[in-house]
């Protein structure tokens, strides 16, 4: 319909991250959040995940602005790929802003981006489009929702939420604004899934500082605490309770030293002189008094702790009587990594502090009933859960439900589906392009799912290549067949099996008239599927069989 807004997702309701919805009426189009997704185990040498922009690139003379809610690369990650492309202005509070700027530097992006500071309550106008920030309390500090008019009704984003009483820079969620917004009328609903299926409320950050202060009474020797880099309220708790204790802090790591020194410089981070020392002073520092915030808490192989736990960082050693803490959500996939590093610290001395054993982390996202507090206060006619994967999506949706929103006013999307809003009625009216987009090295999207399919089956099954000779003038066979593997069976091991293979290919070879052998694409059919159902009927195993024939 020409008079109708449309919301569309192009990621992050299928999924943790990849977080990007369009709303686009006549004309106008906005863009909330362009957010990465980091691999999952199946995604090999996969760097970075990145939604398909596609619909944006088709759209782009009707892109007024890119709004972001907050400053985590599940949000904001993909927007270097993005601004290659497409030059808009961008929106965010100071910090999100500050931690945009320093991605954009990286990837020499920064002098073309056009980015512009909001604050809480600020109006917005963007084409049709009226946005209005309202600050949520999170994991990272500076995160807002957004209110938006639209010419068919309004449209509430909470971005990431939760309700914390006491979050630790005394800055309150804005309920009020919120509510305001359900008293005048809300449209529809976007609203954050993570932990839908979790009952109860969210425990403040503050929890955090409790166990901190439990541990550092009764550390005998240094402490490393491994969190997100952007985790600034977690940052700011560490460092409260070092100065509490008469501790020194170290920041180690290149991200979190950045973020640091961006929040410092913005006035979101506080530390007193003389607590903040470099790493080369830490000889000179009595263990007692160490106190190191380093990143890794996700067992990355190149990660400070990673090092750390591995005994190849230059500089810190692990010693008897070290106290490390690792204070954040393990998140799904990187247990088996996380479990190594845990392992690998307590077998140099270590004691090691982690969220199943101590309340050393507390989620950045809303619990069951902080979600059901924020649906009565913006009582939308319509809701679509987003950020989350199906069951979160799912679970929310039925939340709505028990809340009294009819089970048709609520849209559990895919990527990409689209939702039209006029004259008071919505629909599902079809879909566009969406998807994701691997990051690999420097390139952009020449990883798909084939190149994804042939790597697992190298990992698991491993290659075989056949390297045989032919004139080409005659189709006679000059030399070989050579037979070389990798990952599949050990060749000194198994002379026996290669032999075989080779008499395989001797026959094939053999069978084929010269006028056959002369054509290499038929050559190299006839052995890889001859040798696939050898080797399968043998052995069932099924390596990449790569047959090179070499005309002479």
């Amino acid at each position: 319909m020409d008079d109708a807004l449309s919301i569309i997702p192009l990621g992050g309701v299928e999924e943790i991250g990849l977080n990007m919805t369009v709303l686009e009426y006549k004309d106008d189009l906005i863009v909330v959040d362009a957010g990465l997704m980091f691999p999952e185990e199946d995604m090999l040498g996969v760097d970075i995940v990145i939604p398909d922009f596609t619909y944006l690139l088709e759209n782009r003379q009707k892109i007024r602005g890119i709004i972001l809610t907050h400053g985590h690369e599940d949000h904001t990650g993909a927007l270097p790929f993005l601004l290659r492309d497409i030059n808009v202005p961008i929106y965010g509070t100071p910090l999100t802003l500050g931690l945009v700027k320093d991605k954009l530097k990286e990837h020499l992006l920064i002098e073309k981006a056009e980015l512009i500071p909001i604050v809480p309550r600020d109006i917005i106008k963007l084409g049709v489009f009226e946005i209005e920030p309202v600050r949520v309390t999170h994991s990272i500090v500076d995160g807002v929702g957004f209110c938006i008019k639209t010419p068919v009704g309004n449209v509430v984003h909470t971005g990431d939420f939760k309700l914390d009483p006491t979050p630790v820079d005394g800055r309150l969620m804005d309920f009020h604004r919120f509510s305001e917004y359900g008293e005048n009328g809300t449209l529809v609903l976007l609203s954050d899934s993570t932990n839908a299926d979790k009952g109860g409320f969210t425990f403040s950050e503050k929890e955090v500082r409790r166990a901190f202060e439990d541990i550092f009474s009764a550390a005998p020797g240094r402490i490393i605490i491994a969190t997100f880099a952007s985790n600034i309220h977690r940052i700011q708790q560490a460092i409260d309770v070092a100065v509490m204790f008469g501790k020194k802090v170290i920041l180690c790591g290149k991200s979190i030293v950045a973020n640091a020194q961006i929040a410092l410089d913005l006035g979101y981070l506080n530390i007193p002189m003389g607590t903040w020392m470099r790493l080369e002073e830490l000889k000179n520092i009595p263990d007692k008094e160490v106190v190191i915030i380093t990143t890794g808490s996700q067992g990355e192989p190149m990660s400070v702790l990673s090092r750390i736990a591995t005994d190849e960082h230059k500089t810190i050693k692990i010693k008897q009587g070290d106290t490390v803490v690792l204070s954040a959500k393990m998140i799904p996939g990187n247990e088996r990594s996380i479990g190594r590093i845990i392992n690998h610290l307590f077998r140099r001395g270590a004691n090691v502090i982690y969220e199943k054993v101590s309340e050393v982390h507390v989620s950045g996202h809303a619990s069951k009933e902080e979600l059901k507090l924020m649906l009565n206060l913006v009582h939308p006619k319509y809701f679509i859960p987003i950020h989350g994967e199906y069951r979160n999506l799912v679970y929310h949706a039925k939340l709505a439900e028990k809340l009294g929103i009819p089970r048709e006013n609520i849209f559990i999307l895919d990527n990409g589906d689209v939702v039209e809003f006029s004259d008071g009625e919505a629909m599902k009216a079809g879909k566009v392009t969406a998807g994701r987009v691997f990051i690999d090295g420097k390139s952009v999207g020449d990883v798909g799912d084939v190149v994804l399919r042939d790597r697992l089956r190298l990992a698991h099954d491993g290659i075989v290549i056949i390297l045989i000779g032919i004139e080409k003038s005659t189709g006679r066979l000059l030399s070989g067949p050579d037979i070389i593997s990798r990952g599949f069976v050990f060749e000194d091991a198994s002379q026996e099996l290669l032999a075989e293979v080779r008499g395989i290919v001797d026959a094939i070879i053999g069978q084929m008239s010269e006028e056959t052998r002369a054509d290499v694409s038929l050559v190299q059919a006839r052995l890889r599927t001859t040798l696939k159902k050898y080797l399968r009927d043998k052995l069932d195993r099924r390596p990449m069989i790569l047959p090179i024939v070499m005309e002479v």
